[in-house]
């Protein structure tokens, strides 16, 4: 399999799967997209995903990646990566959850970033260090952090906004030390992204640098996301009899919904998709007025989704021909307050006894307004928000039963544990310069 850039129209400069991911962005500043788009048995994915997530994702990623690593290697590194589940919650006739925050960091970005680090180990030849650049807008940064934790030859520089991400977020990224080396960086997500990617456009850094993004730019991150979809529409099938379900992605940057988008096209039913969005809301704009107008990000109490000028814009319309009315026809957008979303906190509880952290929240309204029938997916464990769970508990007593968080959020131990670490991070400003330099004496 080759990969060519969103921007390589006439494929001109076909690259390896090892090259698209050392590279993360394309020279040309587009990204990553594989040749083809394989397509999926659906009879072997309904058999593969009875039996387990990494027999169904092995499958998936041989459709993609055998050409490029020893199947027995690739089934081994998936096996080791997916120790754990992604169950679909039955919430009420019509409508279920997909929980993605049973991993070890709690949050959907598990998948993809142990995927990728999984991966690079096996592509990675040793000859050189790698320097793995991700920017964050809270959940990804424990993610890859956690998936490439002591493999051999990496080195990741971790970007987070000082200020703007939760104290147990901030703790899962900065407490493990080792290869990882986090950042924060005195400005907002977009500021962290912007410095990101002006690394991997400075071609003269990258001369004398190996480094590459682990965010979902980059495919190693990006497709293997698309494999739950195919488990969830599955199990999905199986318990209702129907094949065709709406599926509604809590967006920030339009990785993980783009991810969605490739399974459709890989075979995956689906009726529709429907973005959910909190008050950055680019996209649903776009959708509604067809002007896509990038900007700066605004702080919300769902800030893994606090993006301003979304990375997977450019992979999304590229799925879509760039053709707006097609697009427009499959995808949904909205967006919500954070009041909104804390009153759908209190209220999805007081409805079905089932804790929300504010991102699924965010969902969960989306598939409400839709009358989605189908699933919505649950992006993280509450307890990594559990300071907006009191919140919302307090700001709606009714709707809550007169509770507060300490009442009904559990901490899982590992993230008891992270907090009680003690913190190592580098505080910079939103210097291009400042970076390179810390990152070449690494």
């Amino acid at each position: 399999m080759k990969y060519f850039s969103t921007r390589d129209l006439s494929r001109q400069f076909p690259v390896t799967l090892k090259d698209a991911a050392f590279m993360g962005l394309a020279p040309d500043g587009g990204l990553f997209m594989p040749e083809y788009i394989p397509r999926a048995d659906l009879d072997t994915v309904r058999h593969l995903a009875e039996r387990s997530y990494s027999d169904l994702a092995f499958y998936l990623a041989s459709l993609f990646f055998s050409g490029d690593v020893p199947s027995e290697k690739l089934e081994r590194m998936i096996r080791r990566s997916y120790d754990f589940d992604c169950p679909l919650v039955n919430l009420e006739p019509g409508l279920s959850v997909l929980e993605l925050f049973h991993g070890p960091t709690f949050a959907f970005k598990d998948f993809g970033a142990r995927f990728m680090g999984g991966m690079l180990g096996l592509l990675y030849d040793g000859e050189s260090s790698l320097i793995v650049l991700t920017a964050t807008s809270g959940d990804t940064g424990s993610a890859v952090a956690s998936g490439f934790h002591n493999v051999p030859g990496i080195k990741v520089v971790v970007l987070y906004p000082e200020g703007k991400v939760s104290p147990i977020q901030e703790a899962q990224m900065t407490t493990l030390g080792g290869n990882i080396h986090p950042v924060c960086v005195r400005g907002n997500f977009d500021d962290c992204q912007a410095l990101a990617k002006s690394v991997f456009n400075d071609v003269e850094f990258r001369s004398r640098v190996n480094v590459t993004s682990a965010n979902s730019i980059n495919v190693l991150r990006w497709i293997p996301q698309s494999f739950y979809y195919f488990y969830a529409w599955a199990h999905y099938s199986a318990s209702t009899g129907e094949d065709t379900p709406d599926i509604v992605v809590p967006s920030g940057n339009f990785g993980n919904i783009t991810a969605g988008m490739l399974a459709w096209k890989m075979g995956l039913p689906v009726r529709r998709f429907v973005a959910a969005c909190n008050a950055n809301d680019v996209i649903p704009e776009y959708l509604s007025t067809g002007k896509y107008r990038p900007r700066p990000s605004v702080r919300t109490v769902a800030n893994a989704m606090d993006v301003g000028a979304p990375s997977n814009f450019e992979r999304l319309m590229y799925l879509f021909d760039n053709d707006f009315d097609s697009l427009k026809a499959d995808l949904a957008g909205y967006s919500y307050s954070d009041n909104q979303i804390k009153t759908a906190i209190a209220e999805i509880y007081a409805r079905h006894s089932y804790l929300s952290d504010p991102h699924s929240a965010a969902g969960w309204l989306a598939a409400k307004a839709t009358e989605a029938r189908g699933f919505y997916l649950s992006t993280a464990h509450p307890a990594k928000f559990a300071g907006v769970i009191e919140d919302a508990f307090r700001e709606n007593p009714v709707l809550a039963g007169g509770l507060g968080a300490n009442d009904v959020v559990k901490f899982p131990d590992a993230l008891l544990e992270a907090s009680k670490r003690e913190k190592s991070f580098v505080t910079m400003d939103n210097d291009l310069g400042e970076l390179e330099q810390f990152i070449y004496k690494l």
